[in-house]
């Protein structure tokens, strides 16, 4: 139910880019579209996707109709964009002044004047009681809606971590790994309240993911260890320097593959050769990233963070989605 927030002290590795003119309604859109940072889907959508796949494959132990099953996929996918759209809002919102500072994020949309910070408050208001509102399509699997206040909470909350911790990357790695985890409770809900291991698949995607975003948010946040030291903001590279923050990428990196190679050993899912094979291609993927970046040279920061971890997020759920639908 909700997906890819926004990187810690980070600027979009590529900005989403829209036709139309930058004035009138058109314009509007465009610009929230940019603020929200569509492009960043690429990232949990598609693990919250496999997460429908493999709840659907799971063989079931209660009925739900045709219609029901629909109107709960829809709502999976109206609460990840609305959750999403909220939780960038907010941060954008917070951290106006930090950005405003930073060289590298100050034509941001509210420092740079593009949107007033009203009608960000607005759209941040509108899309959290819309994810709300979605949750009703989860009826009478009621758990959805009883979490959707403290979900929202936790994404949100993100925005204030970098002011206290510096485990704020982790923060939003479990912030995105609620994506795979919601989905799941969304859609076998019943199932979930009858027999809680029913949700270990999920929990398990979830962690990968969790370590994952981990690990590639302190290699883009390597950009920022000196602004941030000196605002006094918390990050892994401003507290361990950027070596040290990229030796514990490399760890987060290195649970994430372990995580998911434990993902097989739930034989409900039906994983086989083909899932084998697309962890293998992440792992070279993995490497590919760390070997992009290093301490005295981050010009290849955007690769490593947006063309490296879309190409894994697509495809690996692809495959693993076809493996199991075919298992």
């Amino acid at each position: 139910m909700v997906n890819q927030v926004d990187s810690t002290s980070t600027e979009s590795a590529v900005n989403c880019t829209l036709p139309g003119p930058a004035n009138g309604e058109t314009g509007l859109v465009r610009r929230f579209l940019e603020l929200i940072r569509f492009s960043h889907t690429v990232f949990a959508l598609p693990f919250a996707a496999l997460a429908c796949v493999l709840a659907v494959v799971v063989p079931r132990t209660f009925e739900l109709t045709t219609a029901l099953w629909y109107s709960r996929l829809l709502g999976v996918l109206l609460c990840m964009v609305t959750a999403r759209s909220a939780a960038m809002a907010f941060n954008r919102l917070v951290d106006a002044r930090i950005d405003a500072m930073n060289p590298r994020t100050a034509r941001r949309h509210i420092p740079a004047g593009d949107l007033s910070a009203s009608q960000v408050w607005l759209f941040f208001a509108a899309t959290s009681i819309l994810f709300v509102l979605a949750c009703l399509l989860f009826l009478p699997n009621w758990l959805p809606l009883a979490c959707s206040t403290p979900v929202l909470a936790w994404i949100c909350g993100y925005s204030f971590a970098k002011r206290f911790t510096s485990a704020a990357h982790l923060w939003l790695g479990f912030a995105l790994a609620l994506s795979p985890v919601c989905a799941w409770v969304a859609l076998r809900g019943e199932m979930v309240m009858t027999d809680p291991t029913d949700l270990l698949p999920a929990v398990c995607l979830g962690l990968a993911i969790a370590f994952w975003v981990s690990g590639f948010d302190i290699i883009y946040a390597c950009q920022d260890a000196e602004f941030d030291r000196s605002q006094q903001l918390h990050s892994i590279p401003a507290r361990f320097g950027v070596a040290g923050a990229l030796r514990i990428a490399a760890g987060l990196h290195s649970l994430m593959l372990l995580v998911l190679c434990c993902l097989p050993r739930f034989s409900e899912l039906r994983l086989g050769w083909l899932y084998w094979a697309a962890l293998g291609g992440v792992t070279v993927l993995v490497i590919t990233q760390h070997a992009l970046v290093s301490a005295k040279d981050l010009g290849r920061v955007n690769v490593a963070f947006f063309q490296v971890n879309a190409v894994i997020s697509f495809g690996f759920c692809l495959v693993t989605a076809i493996d199991s639908w075919m298992g």
